[in-house]
């Protein structure tokens, strides 16, 4: 079949669209999400649908035999959707690992090998040819073979192949874009940085010998292999290159994308530039309106940070509506209530949170590095732990560590 994204000449990327938009969903997409699974006591019962996926002609069918093991369906007239994840006993200390502990389908770890791709780069410049996008011969069987697998989720039984067909055509674009989806899931992310590097210089080549050339078939997914780099660099502490990637992409796909505004918005307010984020987080919203996403409670909180108090309270009711359970929802509820001026219920509603969960909100490098609330959150949720005596916890939690 043929869609908006991929059209019936590229049937060798449905895959690949399919386990990057899985992927994006459920790990890297949106930060916000990946911060209330891991804070949440009743984190079984609470399913993230962020982002909402634009209809495309993929049809997932990959399938989990743990709890912890991902699965989605996508068709032409659904979002994501996916059943409850069970992590209700797995701590998880920041993105990454959240990354590795949910999509990585309970594989091995299998590392692309740095003399695999000093060969690659050492024949490619030896021999120079055409960027491959469309895989042909032993390739083309390769690939197909790697993708099926993948489709049954598979993951490491594909990657193997799309080393095998990077190796045998180190030019070809989507071999080296199908290996980089199997490292994400398998948390790998910097491998999988630097194998999204290898298929972006062949599309901008493409694109540059396509335009001194007629009749060259051209790479037509720069800004999706752009996506995925900068949602990769975004749950890897490379922020400032995040926002350049996404960026980028925004540019290339030239309309409003829902997923990669949610990316950019993120970027954007990492970086501190939150009118920016506020702009790019109401437009996605504006595109998802009909169904509340954890993406929200970053606007909300992006919202504030600007001091547009009213505005954050209005979304943050909707996402407490929606996630009511969620320790994260109910802090942020609990800093704009105290905002807003009601200290008696700011501080109710923080000591909803379970006392082990709640106490974390006290801890200056949880707020910086973990879920990464703007300033103004965190001076608010300052005051608020010191009512209630959190605070303290902290301290002597911090001194009995040490002793």
């Amino acid at each position: 079949g043929s869609c908006k994204l991929c059209g019936s000449e590229h049937p060798q990327l449905l895959t690949s669209r399919q386990l990057l938009y899985s992927i994006m969903a459920n790990a890297l997409a949106i930060t916000t999400a990946l911060l209330l699974l891991s804070q949440s006591a009743q984190v079984a019962a609470f399913v993230p649908t962020t982002p909402a996926v634009p209809k495309t002609c993929i049809d997932s069918r990959a399938k989990h035999t743990t709890p912890q093991q991902l699965y989605a369906t996508l068709d032409d007239n659904s979002h994501y959707d996916s059943p409850a994840i069970d992590l209700s006993n797995t701590i998880i200390d920041d993105r990454r690992n959240f990354i590795k502990s949910v999509v990585s389908m309970g594989l091995a770890a299998s590392s692309i090998p740095t003399a695999a791709l000093a060969e690659d780069a050492a024949v490619s410049a030896a021999t120079p040819s055409p960027v491959q996008v469309v895989a042909i011969g032993d390739t083309k069987k390769l690939f197909n073979e790697g993708r099926a697998l993948e489709a049954q989720g598979n993951i490491l039984a594909a990657q193997r192949l799309y080393i095998k067909v990077t190796k045998i055509s180190p030019r070809f674009i989507y071999g080296w874009a199908n290996l980089s989806n199997t490292l994400v899931a398998q948390g790998q992310l910097n491998d999988a940085d630097q194998t999204y590097t290898k298929a972006i210089n062949l599309c901008e080549e493409n694109l540059k010998e396509a335009e001194e050339s007629f009749g060259i078939k051209r790479c037509d997914d720069l800004y999706l292999l752009l996506l995925n780099r900068g949602s990769v660099r975004l749950n890897n502490g490379m922020s400032k290159e995040a926002l350049t990637d996404l960026q980028k992409a925004n540019t290339l796909k030239a309309r409003p994308d829902a997923v990669i505004l949610q990316n950019l918005a993120r970027a954007q307010e990492l970086n501190s530039f939150y009118a920016q984020s506020d702009k790019s987080y109401t437009t996605a919203i504006s595109m998802t309106a009909n169904e509340v996403s954890p993406f929200w409670l970053r606007s909300s909180m992006v919202k504030y940070q600007l001091n547009d108090i009213n505005g954050a309270m209005d979304l943050m009711k909707r996402v407490e509506n929606r996630f009511p359970e969620a320790p994260e929802v109910r802090a942020a509820y609990a800093v704009l209530l105290l905002a807003k001026g009601d200290e008696d219920a700011a501080r109710k509603k923080f000591l909803e949170i379970p006392d082990r969960q709640r106490v974390k909100y006290a801890d200056g490098e949880f707020l910086e590095k973990v879920v990464a609330w703007p300033s103004a959150m965190k001076e608010g949720l300052s005051t608020l732990t010191k009512a209630v005596g959190d605070s303290s916890k902290e301290a002597i939690g911090d001194s009995s560590q040490e002793s």
